[in-house]
């Protein structure tokens, strides 16, 4: 791995508190930039997530859905955890905490704001960053390249209906053209582009020219994430700083769903007596967020400065470091899988 993927959490950091510092004292070169919008899609933003999103997308082989007949355990476990459990988990997590628990600390309209962002987060599985999780748990490539097929399908058609099923339980009016472009917008077409750059570079099918181009794409991934983070806390700095309270109260219901979604997954996947790298990848998609996604949606919902905003940048800001520590905890239990290499 490469020093940007090795350090990818100091990163991160740095982008947020140079997002935070520079929201604070240049606030009207955020509001320029976040003025600057078509359609309640933010341009800048689509523009920083398609340059992250993009070389992910080059590397989903949707040949590879062929053989998911081959071992079929591994995706039932993703499926049934991403959409069958995590969303609506989720929902009641945050409904149990901003309705009950914080109930007397957030007025209604940021309740169901901070409700409405931790949905978005929880019905949009990990496409991107899965990847890393993957190469970092030494997870068989191929097979995460299906599951993150199979999951980018579904979302394609499942993450509208089952977004606008949990906002409407929480009394939050969904316009549904605006949710569906940004499915169409940071989903679909990203797929299609990748999909064909991907049947260009590869018609030999010895991949060197898609190696080749992955290769120089992966930084500006990287790029693109940073710059995201940045803008993204350059947003909510003013927010950040006047309530520092409201990061913490988001943080846990979020923590505890990510360590719990996982413990869940992780548990059963030892069951189901999954190969560690298979079981690993497995656990990563349903436990990490495709908050690229999630944030562009609260953003075209509710704002740029909406709660539902904030709780998905919250989820930027809890993501990373929790998942490095599964990563970790995922290769320190290695041995617990029988036939899995506890070398590694």
């Amino acid at each position: 791995m490469g020093i940007f993927e090795r350090f990818l959490s100091v990163w991160v950091g740095l982008g947020i508190i140079a997002g935070v510092f520079l929201g604070s004292i240049a606030p009207q070169v955020f509001s320029q930039i976040a003025a600057f919008e078509y359609a309640h899609v933010n341009i800048v933003v689509a523009v920083l997530i398609w340059l992250m999103i993009y070389p992910m997308m080059v590397q989903v082989d949707f040949s590879a859905i062929k053989d998911v007949g081959k071992k079929p355990k591994g995706i039932i476990l993703t499926l049934v955890i991403n959409w069958l459990i995590k969303p609506f988990s989720m929902a009641a997590l945050g409904w149990l905490f901003f309705k009950v628990f914080f109930a007397d600390m957030v007025d209604a309209q940021t309740a169901n704001e901070y409700i409405a962002g931790m949905i978005l987060l929880g019905v949009a599985p990990c496409t991107a960053m899965v990847f890393v999780w993957s190469q970092l748990t030494k997870g068989d490539a191929n097979y995460t390249l299906v599951q993150v097929s199979i999951n980018d399908v579904i979302m394609i058609f499942a993450f509208a209906p089952i977004t606008a099923f949990l906002l409407g339980v929480t009394d939050i009016q969904v316009p549904w053209q605006t949710l569906l472009l940004s499915v169409v917008l940071y989903v679909l077409l990203p797929l299609l582009a990748g999909a064909i750059t991907r049947a260009k570079l590869d018609k030999k099918d010895d991949h060197s020219r898609l190696n080749a181009f992955l290769a120089k794409t992966k930084p500006w991934s990287i790029v693109g994430l940073i710059a995201t983070v940045v803008l993204l806390f350059g947003f909510q700095a003013e927010t950040i700083l006047a309530k520092p309270q409201a990061i913490v109260l988001i943080a846990i219901p979020l923590l505890i769903q990510t360590y719990g979604i996982f413990a869940i997954a992780y548990f059963a996947a030892k069951k189901m007596k999954l190969p560690h790298n298979v079981a690993a990848p497995a656990c990563m998609i349903g436990t990490s967020n495709f908050f690229e996604l999630a944030v562009a949606v609260a953003i075209s919902l509710f704002g740029l400065h909406s709660g539902a905003a904030l709780a998905t940048v919250v989820g930027v800001l809890v993501e990373v470091p929790v998942m490095l520590s599964l990563v970790y905890f995922a290769n320190k239990t290695r041995h617990w899988f029988t036939g899995s290499d506890t070398s590694a």
